[in-house]
């Protein structure tokens, strides 16, 4: 099986390049925010951890679920708390990606696509074959997060500070995707790459 890690900063349309991928090539998909989730939910290792560190006024009392929101408002203004989160997350995110890869490997599968904003911040790449990265101006993702995420120009550029440069995810990159375009133009250039680097080897 081969596997493709997808990244991209914040914004950057890494979402769309996997929805393509897997509603027009049939790609399975391993969503990186699904497994954050699992990884969040009530009594896990890492619910239990967060509450422990931030308290449990971050615990939604009808749920009992973690409220990203407010957790996110106090990590994303200080790259110490974001560390914090990331040493509690990134080991419990992993092996649940492990574990998928796995499963999908003894189930006869032959291309999955592990979708990942922290893919090349976390260590992941060595469970892919090969990097694909999303990339989008600083411009372009301000504006669609404060669209999509009701985010204030300040909390979007905070988000993009948090992580890595574009620069530094293209340097790791075996496919750059620049999503300047339009939608089209991205799908066209996501079959490209399908035809060229996937479809040889199925």
């Amino acid at each position: 099986m081969q596997v493709i890690g997808l990244t991209g900063g914040i914004a950057s349309g890494k979402s769309l390049v996997s929805e393509i991928l897997r509603d027009e090539y049939e790609a399975t998909v391993i969503s990186g925010d699904e497994l954050g989730h699992q990884a969040y939910l009530p009594d896990t290792d890492a619910w239990k951890d967060i509450l422990a560190r931030w308290g449990d006024d971050l615990m939604n009392p009808e749920t009992r679920e973690i409220d990203r929101r407010k957790l996110g408002a106090i990590v994303f203004s200080d790259p110490a708390e974001l560390t914090a989160l990331n040493e509690i997350t990134w080991p419990r995110i992993r092996a649940l990606a492990e574990k998928t890869i796995s499963d999908l490997r003894e189930g006869g599968a032959k291309i999955a696509v592990l979708e990942a904003a922290i893919m090349i911040e976390a260590g992941w790449t060595d469970m892919c074959d090969e990097l694909w990265v999303t990339e989008a101006s600083e411009a372009d993702a301000i504006a669609r997060l404060q669209s999509r995420n009701g985010l204030t120009e300040e909390q979007a550029k905070q988000r993009i500070n948090a992580q890595l440069s574009n620069e530094a995810r293209a340097d790791e990159a075996d496919v750059l995707l620049q999503n300047t375009g339009t939608i089209e133009e991205l799908r066209i250039r996501v079959g490209e790459l399908w035809h060229a680097r996937i479809r040889p080897f199925l």
